[in-house]
């Protein structure tokens, strides 16, 4: 089926794109090969380099409290984050210059300063200007340095989701009376969320991952941080890296998995009636009286 930007293949294009599958997957199979081999040359498959990783020390020692550290400093970041990014987003919409300007100011120059930076600049601003103890300080620094840029990130995305509804969102709801701060809770946000969830899970997935830079730099004992002090203490390098990369895959794959789940859920129940808001709708609005999300206009969208 033809599209704009997409016409059906022909059966010349179909043999071709076989084809080309065909020696991608050769070459896929070859590298996977080159790559046992090398390992097995290297001595790196032995036995005895993955045993640890059977016994319940390696785990309990190493890499279960590095995991707990790493989900503690997303989880922060990701709860500090998403309301500060909403919040700047919405304010880079205000009617009011200065809001505004200020919002703008502020997304911008964060969102230009490397994640890295903005936590060594932390670490340092909390050594000279606080007392939170050396072993609570790569904790702060990292949350912090997260936070920081990626709610100049998640502005943005909310800032585009909102922007990519329809315009007759707005005129319909400005049309029964509704004030901008009502228009935006009550109309635009609930459409924009289920548009921006696979932009904001990506920025999530994002935190998770980043939260590695405060272990190489800052010393906090996340989960690739515990993986080099089991790697010295069982040397084996290349395993542990091989475990740790399956850790993150499964977290990050349980996070995208929930967050599909939770669009298609989002989309299933924004399904509207098409009916019209009426006045003694808005009055209810206005009197802060309305249970849920109204429908507006005629595109049956809540």
């Amino acid at each position: 089926m033809s599209s704009v930007l997409y016409d059906t293949p022909g059966p010349r294009a179909k043999r071709r794109n076989v084809i080309f599958s065909v020696i991608f997957t050769v070459l896929l199979v070859l590298i996977l090969w080159w790559v046992w081999r090398t390992l097995d040359d290297k001595g790196q498959l032995e036995w005895s380099l993955w045993e640890p990783f059977t016994e319940a020390q390696a785990w309990t020692t190493y890499l279960l409290p590095g995991l707990g550290d790493t989900l503690k400093a997303s989880a922060l970041a990701m709860v500090i984050a998403l309301p500060l990014g909403a919040l700047f987003g919405i304010s880079r919409l205000s009617d009011h210059r200065w809001v505004r300007a200020t919002a703008s100011t502020v997304v911008e120059f964060f969102r230009a300063i490397p994640v890295l930076l903005l936590m060594l600049f932390a670490n340092e601003f909390y050594v000279r200007y606080s007392d939170i103890s050396s072993e609570q300080r790569p904790l702060y620094a990292v949350v912090t340095g997260l936070v920081l840029y990626n709610a100049s990130v998640l502005a943005e995305i909310v800032r585009a989701g909102i922007l990519s509804l329809p315009r007759g969102q707005s005129e319909a709801a400005m049309a029964v009376g509704l004030r901008k701060g009502q228009m935006m809770t009550n109309v635009l946000l609930p459409q924009a969320v289920t548009a921006m969830l696979p932009a904001i899970v990506s920025q999530l997935v994002v935190i998770v991952k980043d939260t590695a830079l405060g272990g190489v730099m800052l010393g906090f004992t996340e989960l690739l941080n515990s993986r080099g002090t089991l790697a010295a203490n069982y040397a084996n390098v290349i395993p542990s890296f091989i475990v740790v990369a399956f850790i993150y895959i499964v977290l990050n794959f349980i996070l995208t998995t929930f967050a599909s789940w939770l669009e298609a859920r989002l989309r299933r129940s924004k399904k509207g009636t098409g009916a019209v808001l009426g006045g003694d709708d808005v009055d209810d609005i206005n009197a802060g009286e309305v249970g849920g999300t109204a429908t507006i206009g005629t595109g049956g969208k809540k």
